[in-house]
């Protein structure tokens, strides 16, 4: 009798031990179910970018940079989300680092580009444009005898072609308003200062006067300095 209940044990514990597992998958699964849809609804989201980015690699009828593409989607991405969050591809870092510093080597003008044409926003003070007499408002039409309006020129191309070392001169043609011709300017780079405050002085014993020329504007505004 000893004999066969032991041998009937023995054919039911492979049985009890297949529906504890099995219990315990489904413990498992049930009460982590929350954490595990966030990280799947995580997973199919990159997933998703990332069998978009291989079809457009792999079966798009012209070539494509796709690392281009990327930081494309990355930049949108981060524009959804509100305006003061940005994406500096590497390429641009130092460019925009050198916003922050104190000086750079340049012709010394804060531009904008607006339908396709380079607007001078204003000649930076003590620098070269300034004393040449460029002015706010002119337009930059050529570059070293290059057409640069109409050429769906960039803040990357601008920076290329007006910032250099200084003691280089580089030519510019500027149109100017109530001016017929472009007016012709050879500038010579220079080490630009920027200046936050150019001029300061007490009216009174309480009251001062503080004139403030440079604010670091906020990454949607279009403002550049070569």
């Amino acid at each position: 009798m000893s004999t066969s209940k032991n041998s009937n044990h023995i054919i039911r514990l492979p049985l009890f031990i297949g529906l504890g597992i099995a219990a315990g998958i489904w413990i498992g699964a049930t009460f982590h179910e929350p954490e595990k849809s966030e990280k799947n609804d995580l997973r199919a989201a990159i997933y998703k970018l990332q069998e978009i980015i291989t079809y457009i690699n792999r079966d798009y009828v012209d070539s494509v940079n796709t690392n281009e593409l990327v930081e494309y989607g990355i930049e949108k991405m981060l524009e959804k989300l509100d305006p003061h969050s940005n994406y500096i591809p590497a390429r641009d870092a130092s460019l925009a680092k050198s916003q922050l510093d104190g000086e750079f080597d340049g012709i010394g003008v804060e531009f904008g580009i607006l339908r396709d044409t380079i607007y001078v926003v204003a000649p930076l003070t003590g620098g070269p444009s300034e004393k040449l007499g460029i002015q706010s408002g002119d337009q930059i039409i050529k570059v070293d005898d290059k057409t640069v309006a109409g050429t769906g020129i960039t803040n990357r191309d601008v920076f290329d072609l007006l910032r250099g070392p200084r003691g280089s001169e580089v030519q510019i043609e500027i149109k100017r308003k109530n001016q017929a011709d472009l007016m012709p300017f050879t500038i010579k780079r220079d080490k630009i200062p920027q200046y936050s405050i150019n001029a300061k002085y007490m009216v009174d014993d309480e009251v001062g006067y503080i004139k403030v020329t440079r604010l670091l504007p906020p990454p949607t505004m279009n403002l550049r300095k070569p």
